[in-house]
């Protein structure tokens, strides 16, 4: 994270002091101009009548003057001073990716790069879509049916994978698509008995 500079800390930069100096000036001129839209004339008691004043030439340097706007310039060099001064503190320095490639820019447009990075990140199981899953899940099937001692096990293990697989083949929902093959259940029987074979 990065370290929050202090407010009481003295500022010793001219070029920042005048710049955040411009842009208070004028956001406090204009709160002001808008919490302060002028005064109404307020007339006197009933039968008072105020003697006629003569109107005031008028004078166009006392004419009234829109709300000044802060110019991006000023905004711009503001901004531009505050991030070279958190450079020179060393507030930028051993960021994650420092020197690094950044991750996804391989050239390739993947709609589900966002989903993908996420589960990525926080190591999410179960979530995804199916094609996902499924090619996650036919990774770690071996190891899941050594697991098991019984043979009507495995079985099920293996149909219920082969129903999953095609109906997600039949799911139009978008996303990537399903690659994972279906398993031929005698021949992963077949398999998990000469696995066992070896470990007995």
């Amino acid at each position: 994270m990065f370290r929050r500079r202090s407010r009481s800390a003295p500022d010793d930069d001219p070029v920042r002091r005048a710049a955040q100096y411009r842009v208070d000036r004028e956001t406090a001129r204009e709160a002001s101009e808008r919490d302060d839209p002028g005064h109404a004339d307020v007339p006197g008691p009933a039968g008072d009548e105020a003697p006629a004043a003569e109107s005031p030439v008028p004078d166009d340097d006392a004419a009234p003057r829109g709300p000044r706007r802060v110019r991006p310039e000023d905004r711009a060099l503001y901004v531009d001073t505050v991030i070279d001064q958190a450079i020179r503190r060393g507030e930028f320095d051993d960021l994650p990716l420092a020197g690094k490639p950044i991750p996804g820019l391989t050239g390739t447009h993947d709609p589900d790069w966002w989903l993908k990075s996420v589960i990525e990140r926080e190591q999410l199981t179960g979530l995804g879509p199916p094609a996902m899953l499924l090619k996650q899940e036919d990774r770690e099937l071996d190891d899941r049916l050594d697991r098991e001692l019984d043979e009507t096990t495995v079985r099920e293990i293996l149909a219920d994978f082969n129903a999953r697989v095609v109906d997600a083949r039949r799911q139009l929902l978008g996303g990537p698509p399903v690659v994972t093959p279906t398993r031929d259940v005698e021949h992963e029987v077949a398999r998990w008995r000469a696995r066992r074979g070896r470990t007995a």
